[in-house]
């Protein structure tokens, strides 16, 4: 039976007030709970409680924030603090991803240390550095990390000029292992004495990293930026030509295999690489003709980082190993246009989904359009760029 124009109406008015009710359910917000203070204490005072010098029952913070990172720093600062340190070092307080135990514990009890107005040099950095360059670590030279607070500290006890420790940690130099130290500090020494820009000492760093695992006592004494630029692309060279070759074994055992009734193994087998998906992305032009479209793939084989090393002249195909062992991904940033295809830019992301290297056309950085195509990769994707 049909319901008659009255019934109609109201059963209108009851819908849009259900409807108003659940928006407002949708927009209302919950009650959050208050800032928990102690958890931050118990967190910050783990593993240090001799080196408190305030009463942490006492700690009565006037903090909004809930963020626990936060909360735990604000902590570290009521515990441990006499004086102000640099921002480098408080970081571990807010932040350890990516480092293990030890250096998680080694940063806290830095931070402890110099917080507290004691020698960070007899709390284990002459382990690393000396006294004038713990004094350079503890007042860095601008807003730089922990790793890159040691680095230029070592570059300005041998640089006059500040720009010349400035470049040095900025380049990868700082993300060498703590082992290899003694190693790097000659190069450093070396770059102070033959000043260049961030992009060639990058470049250099992975030819001198390839000279140091073959030969542990290789030496810089006597070299030049002319001479190592040149066995730098002697260097290159030579790995193309051992991917070459690798690549020419490889087909010839697959021929073997067939010839044996045995199964075939794929020529370039992929390694895993990164969960990262690939990613698109196509301007809005009307016209096809003339639309343009941005990807970034994931180079997963070794055919693929020669291919880039090749056309982008650079040495990422040196990277093989690293990708193989998951420490790192390589990823090439293409344009498509009327059928053709423009490598632009070769990404190196570490475990931490980190772009720390991002390199055009024999290593130059990356151009203004590039770097805006590349904030849209990195937002769509959870790419941090450094």
């Amino acid at each position: 039976m049909a319901h008659s124009l009255i019934q109609r109406r109201r059963e209108a008015e009851r819908a849009r007030v259900e409807a108003y009710e659940l928006s407002l359910r949708h927009v209302s917000q919950r009650t959050r709970p208050p800032p928990d203070f102690q958890n931050a204490i118990n967190e910050a005072r783990h593993g240090f409680e001799a080196a408190i010098v305030r009463d942490a029952s006492a700690w009565k913070p006037r903090m909004k924030t809930r963020d626990a990172a936060r909360l735990r720093l604000a902590a570290a600062r009521y515990l441990f603090a006499r004086y102000p340190v640099a921002e480098h070092l408080e970081q571990v307080w807010i932040d350890g991803a990516g480092l293990g135990a030890d250096e998680i514990v080694l940063r806290k009890r830095w931070y402890v240390v110099a917080a507290g107005g004691g020698s960070l040099y007899g709390a284990g950095a002459a382990a690393w550095l000396s006294r004038k360059e713990v004094h350079a670590f503890l007042n860095p030279l601008g807003n730089v990390g922990f790793e890159a607070a040691i680095w230029q500290a070592i570059a300005r006890s041998y640089a006059n000029d500040p720009s010349v420790a400035l470049r040095i940690a900025r380049t990868r130099i700082a993300q060498t292992p703590r082992a290899e130290h003694g190693f790097w500090r000659e190069v450093v020494r070396f770059f102070c004495a033959h000043p260049t820009t961030v992009e060639e000492m990058d470049d250099l760093h992975d030819y001198l990293a390839a000279c140091y695992r073959r030969d542990p006592e290789f030496s810089l004494k006597g070299r030049s930026l002319v001479s190592l630029g040149r066995q730098m692309r002697e260097w290159h060279r030579d790995l193309e030509a051992i991917a070459r070759i690798e690549a020419a074994r490889r087909r010839a055992e697959a021929v073997r295999n067939r010839a044996r009734g045995l199964a075939v193994d794929p020529v370039d087998e992929a390694w895993r690489g990164t969960t990262i998906a690939d990613w698109s992305w196509s301007t809005s032009s009307k016209d096809r003709a003339k639309r343009e479209e941005y990807v970034v793939v994931q180079l997963r084989t070794a055919a693929d980082l020669v291919a880039e090393t090749r056309g982008m002249r650079h040495c990422v195909a040196s990277y093989a190993t690293k990708c193989i062992a998951g420490q790192a991904s390589i990823w090439s940033l293409r344009r498509r246009a009327s059928g053709d295809v423009h490598r632009l830019l070769t990404i190196e992301l570490d475990r931490r989904s980190r772009a720390v290297q991002v390199r055009g056309f024999a290593n130059r950085p990356p151009l203004a359009e590039e770097r805006k195509i590349l904030e849209r990769w990195a937002q769509a994707r959870g790419i941090v760029l450094l």
